[in-house]
């Protein structure tokens, strides 16, 4: 059982160009299904049926997940059946009556430009490689609304500054470029001439990685969330994430005149509907109040 599902994100990968998240996601679904297959004493997929899997979404429930986890897990388990159809192992798919729970979709959370301005400026307390590094990050980040896992992506040679653009390579290997605010290409500027070359390590000069962390390694997503969480606390948004910031930069251009269909380019997003989700947070943050006014930081 365990090579079928091998197989499958194998499959998923190659053929569908899964991100390594989605993948990971979906293993870790399919080995909790598998977990719960073996303490039934159910050894082959033929040996699933309706009845079954019925009994393994209850059994979801009642570690009560949230609806978005359950639908994603359901998600990963009906185009694994499927798959193992197309390939004979099974005859009948036990998870075809299942219907995915309806997910509750809240709204993308925000924080305000004069909150965006005070992170930005804490690494400036900092005048080591890491704080001039840390303020390059933040200020690109915020510019660009990139995720998380684009942004510790970026080579050297992706950041173009006389056209004040960065290219990066998104979900599906789609590659976009986004332009860079001025206080992004002044951060990075200093953080080339100054920073980078301290956190180089001379034996590793092949490194083309933009950011690098004290090892002189290519900077990773969970060394980033450290240096986020580490500077919100600083600043008491104890809850704020990097996909927060991708969320506020989104808000905020729309706030400034940014048409939607250049907002959806530059996030990388595939649907447009994806994009409109930021403008019912703009309408909501002008009514409550969330944002504040702040030092301009347009493109």
């Amino acid at each position: 059982m365990n090579q079928d599902v091998a197989q499958f994100l194998a499959y998923i990968a190659d053929e569908r160009k899964m991100s390594a998240n989605t993948i990971a996601a979906y293993r870790t679904d399919l080995d909790q299904l598998c977990t719960f297959l073996h303490e039934r004493g159910i050894t082959g997929w033929p040996e699933v049926d309706a009845e079954v899997m019925m009994a393994f979404v209850l059994n979801l429930k009642e570690k009560r997940y949230a609806s978005s986890t359950m639908a994603r897990r359901l998600a990963a388990i009906k185009s694994f059946f499927a798959f193992l159809q197309e390939r004979g192992i099974i005859s009948h798919d036990p998870t075809a009556q299942l219907d995915a729970p309806r997910v509750d979709r809240f709204p993308p959370r925000a924080i305000s430009q004069h909150q965006v301005d005070e992170l930005l400026e804490l690494p400036l307390q900092n005048s080591t490689p890491e704080g001039i590094r840390d303020k390059a990050m933040l200020e690109v980040l915020y510019a660009t609304g990139m995720r998380v896992s684009e942004l510790v992506a970026l080579n050297i040679d992706d950041v173009m500054f006389e056209a004040k653009t960065v290219r990066c390579l998104g979900r599906q290997g789609r590659e976009r470029t986004v332009p860079l605010s001025d206080a992004a290409i002044t951060a990075l500027e200093e953080y080339l001439d100054i920073a980078r070359p301290q956190l180089a390590r001379q034996d590793n000069d092949d490194e083309v990685a933009l950011f690098l962390n004290h090892r002189g390694k290519r900077l990773t997503r969970q060394g980033f969330w450290l240096i986020l969480k580490t500077y919100a606390e600083q600043v008491g948004l104890h809850e704020l994430t990097p996909h927060m910031l991708r969320h506020s930069f989104a808000a905020h251009q729309l706030r400034n005149g940014v048409d939607l269909r250049e907002l959806q380019e530059r996030l990388g997003h595939a649907s447009l509907a994806t994009t409109q989700m930021y403008a019912h947070l703009t309408e909501h943050s002008a009514q409550s109040g969330i944002a504040s006014n702040g030092r301009s930081r347009s493109s």
